[in-house]
């Protein structure tokens, strides 16, 4: 691949790889997650209890055919009824019932094992005997005798989700299962067989890389938000057509590639949208804010090149017309840009420049919205910023001009209006000469302000007082991290109190009496 170049000899460079942020690509694992095929293939069963019989099914769903061994006495109501609704059915996979137990003999040539022993020393027989004859084992409910897992299943065959906790909570592992349950839709099983049907023909028509991945983002797209029809197919092989006819750049044939402004929300990664995870998901190269927090980009494809780009006041960063640059010229090489911005990107986070920079190199951009710090500090306090009773407006304005001074070109007079919420962004160095500014305007001192910095994340601070000591909860709060400051009725004191985290949790937040 070319080497990507800056347009300016002056630039700061910014730092790649995931390693910036959160260490190594992959954290460590308890096990590994591996999808077994186990089509036409002989698993062993012992038991015939009703764990025995939950697993017996689970394996010949898949295609297995599973081997029971257990005594007529020895099967439950369950399994003796499943056994016999299955040959009547004549369902997916076999399964062989051997009315005895089972010897070490039975082992050879199996693909899996599985025991359900009362006794410890028959699993630890079971166990010894998969082992020497090389069968991979699993006994159920004792950790001690197993290689493997079952996992909690969320099942759209083929698409399969497993859940594991390494048994130490099986209760979770079921509570994020049905979670997952209600985000995956029913039309998830149509359209995974639908692509399963079109994957040869797509990748007749598609170059692999970007070309391909655009089509299959748009089909994801589909997946999630419509119903596969007798016609879905033909549109496909269609759109994949479009694709190979389209898309190329004017002057030198390569294929342009597209940028989505991502808002990261606050911190939290679970604030984030559905559409955001899914443009981190489809990412050739993310360019991040400095703010943008490692749980965040935990949820980015991993193949992904990132690139630190953030600018923060007072500290070494790259100029915006650099970072400008840098999504023009990936975008042109055919890649798939995130430009990943803390909070929303259409809310102090230049986004406009950075569009009419785009659109006016005729790159594709895509905008996908984020949590904003004053929705999230509303959140985390339990308050309204547009209380009927309290305010008839709510303004979000910069803290500080270009020149790191208050703005001059900010209406103070309807900043001090009392019937207004007034969030500052960005304003922790210039918090004292805010302050004076709006007492100046006419708001009265004991106005009630909230001073919150990290928010949504574990290191989150936050101080309450008045207009007339907020240099006080400042100095408290710090500059380092950013600064969100509230203004207006909306903030009394009572209020943040009744809302405020427990004593015990592991947030550090400042108290501060007035």
């Amino acid at each position: 691949m070319e080497r990507v170049s800056l347009l300016r000899s002056d630039a700061t460079f910014p730092r790649e790889g995931a390693t910036a942020r959160s260490g190594a690509r992959v954290e460590a694992l308890a096990k590994l997650p591996v999808f077994w095929g186990l089509e036409g293939k002989r698993v062993i069963l012992a038991g015939g209890t009703e764990g025995a019989c939950w697993k017996a099914e689970l394996l010949a769903a898949c295609g297995a055919e599973v081997h029971v061994y257990a005594p007529e006495d020895a099967l439950c109501d369950a399994f003796a009824d499943m056994l016999l609704r299955h040959a009547e059915d004549h369902a997916r996979g076999a399964f062989v019932h051997h009315p005895q137990a089972w010897t070490a003999g039975i082992m050879s040539g199996a693909a899996l094992a599985i025991a359900d022993c009362e006794e410890e020393d028959e699993a630890r027989a079971f166990y010894d005997a998969a082992i020497a004859a090389g069968v991979p084992v699993n006994v159920i409910d004792k950790p001690a005798f197993c290689q493997f897992q079952f996992g909690s299943i969320v099942n759209r065959s083929p698409v399969v989700v497993a859940i594991s906790t390494d048994g130490a909570a099986p209760i979770l592992a079921q509570a994020i299962r049905r979670r997952i349950e209600t985000l995956l839709p029913q039309s998830i099983k149509g359209w995974s067989m639908l692509a399963q049907s079109l994957r040869d023909a797509v990748s007749a028509r598609l170059h692999p890389g970007q070309e391909r991945r655009a089509f299959w983002e748009r089909f994801v797209d589909r997946a999630f938000t419509t119903v596969p029809t007798a016609q879905s197919a033909a549109d496909l092989v269609a759109e994949a057509d479009r694709l190979t006819a389209g898309r190329k750049d004017a002057q030198g044939g390569q294929a342009i590639g597209k940028v989505t402004l991502v808002g990261a929300g606050p911190g939290d990664a679970e604030l984030l949208t559905l559409k955001a995870v899914r443009a981190l998901q489809a990412a050739d190269v993310i360019l991040f804010d400095d703010l943008v927090s490692g749980d965040v980009l935990e949820l980015a494809r991993r193949e992904a090149k990132r690139m630190l780009v953030g600018k923060r006041g007072g500290r070494t960063s790259c100029k915006q017309e650099d970072i400008n640059a840098m999504m023009v010229t990936f975008a042109r090489a055919g890649k798939t840009v995130v430009r990943l911005k803390s909070g929303d990107p259409m809310v102090f986070g230049r986004a406009g420049e950075e569009i009419a920079c785009l659109e006016a190199h005729g790159i594709p951009v895509d905008v996908v919205p984020g949590i904003t710090a004053a929705s999230a500090l509303a959140s985390r306090l339990g308050v309204s910023l547009t209380h009927r009773d309290h305010t008839h407006a709510v303004r979000f304005i910069t803290g500080h001009s270009r020149k790191g001074c208050l703005p001059i070109d900010v209406d103070w007079r309807a900043c001090a209006d009392p019937r207004t919420t007034t969030v500052f962004y960005m304003g922790g160095r210039t918090a004292s000469a805010i302050a004076e500014r709006l007492m100046a305007e006419g708001m009265a001192g004991d106005m009630p302000v909230v001073i919150a910095s990290n928010i949504s994340r574990a290191e989150e601070r936050r101080w309450h007082g008045t207009v007339s000591t907020m240099h006080i909860g400042i100095a408290e709060i710090g500059y380092d991290n950013p600064v969100l400051i509230g203004v207006g009725r909306v903030f009394p004191k009572a209020s943040i109190e009744s809302h405020a985290l427990p004593e015990e949790t592991e947030f550090s937040i400042q108290r501060i009496a007035i």
